[in-house]
């Protein structure tokens, strides 16, 4: 794979709507996009998920533009690597900064897919035509507005709702959109909001059905959660907890989970998202692409790696409009009855604009061997 440049763009774009959680509401979404050229003219596309605020983990935007420039993409030029599964183990003595890694990762995988006239999804090896997807609803003002957003995605055809849930909004919350909503497929996403000191409030949701508890305690927790899914019927699944295959292992060898969350960036590509999936499968563990307001490109690889046999779970992979006004790719990722056709054309499938990309792009740099 022969490069002949490296560009990063930093991006904001502006929310339809507040996406509120327990750690706080976000109104634009600032992130990394991500262009690898080959010397015959090709690119391939990442994006980096980070944050602006290192409240889901400790990346930011602003570290991963320092860690992509100043280490990883000077290893891409010194290493030449022949195939993308080579990058993960590239960067492997660097410690964590998995979001930097995965977006590098990201747009050489694209990049070889369309080297090879394949899509991602058949790069990866993906076995899916279409693949479904559920919604994932931030905390709202007011019940009320929750039971009407949920309404309104369950007449669109999603196939899961996931809600947010923090002390203060949470039983009575689950129990007025299971009320109304009895026979859906509903989950609650705590994002780490409580301690095993809440154990007997969080198993008052068992009476509920939910299809899975996400993320209950601490985001770097693997034993308190064990102790809590012995407690609870209502299958308890890690998000902030698995940045690995190795944490994978662990967690699913100690009990503390019965699902996993896989977000392509947390775990640091691709490559380390594929082996996850293979190991859950050999275990009989469910797995689901989580979402992080991914832009079109990051959308793309999510739907391409959720092709793969181990997702047997809707994940939160929603309609662009869900999110943006206009996102930066054609054609926009769309769902119809909670059903999302896998592209075939080569690489993720969708053609990246870069008229709009200009549009929302605060600063640029490229990089040369």
């Amino acid at each position: 794979m022969q490069l002949h440049s490296i560009t990063l763009r930093a991006m904001q774009m502006r929310l339809k709507a507040p996406f509120t959680t327990s750690f706080g509401t976000e109104w634009d979404r600032h992130f990394i996009l991500v262009e690898i050229r080959d010397t015959e003219g090709r690119s391939g596309w990442g994006e980096s998920v980070a944050m602006k605020e290192p409240i889901y983990n400790e990346e930011t935007v602003a570290t991963n533009w320092h860690m992509m420039q100043d280490f990883l993409i000077p290893l891409l030029y010194q290493n030449p690597v022949q195939h993308p599964e080579n990058v993960y183990k590239l960067f492997s003595h660097i410690r964590r900064n998995n979001m930097a890694k995965s977006a590098l990762e990201g747009a050489m995988w694209d990049l070889y897919a369309k080297q090879q006239g394949i899509s991602l999804s058949q790069a990866l090896g993906g076995q899916r035509t279409e693949i479904e997807v559920g919604i994932s609803l931030g905390i709202q003002d007011s019940v009320d507005t929750l039971l009407e957003l949920v309404g309104q995605y369950v007449s669109e055809g999603y196939r899961r709702i996931k809600i947010k849930i923090k002390p203060g909004w949470d039983v009575a919350v689950v129990e007025a959109v299971r009320r109304n909503f009895p026979d859906i497929q509903l989950m609650a996403d705590a994002n780490s909001a409580y301690t095993l000191a809440d154990c007997d409030h969080l198993v008052r949701l068992d009476q509920f059905k939910l299809m899975m508890i996400e993320q209950p305690l601490a985001h770097d927790d693997i034993i308190d959660h064990g102790a809590l899914q012995r407690r609870l019927q209502t299958p308890i699944c890690l998000d902030e907890s698995i940045h690995s295959l190795e944490d994978a292992r662990k967690a699913v060898e100690l009990g503390s989970c019965g699902i996993i969350n896989i977000k392509i960036g947390r775990v640091g590509g691709l490559t380390e998202s594929k082996r996850i999936q293979d190991y859950c499968l050999r275990q009989g563990i469910p797995v689901w692409c989580g979402g992080m307001l991914e832009a079109g490109v990051g959308r793309a690889h999510n739907v391409a790696i959720t092709t793969l046999p181990g997702f047997t779970l809707p994940g939160d992979t929603a309609a662009s409009s869900r999110y943006w006004e206009q996102d930066i790719i054609e054609p926009e990722v769309t769902v119809q009855q909670g059903l999302i056709q896998v592209p075939t054309a080569p690489g993720i499938g969708y053609q990246p604009v870069r008229k709009i990309i200009d549009e929302y792009t605060l600063h640029t740099a490229t990089f040369r061997p």
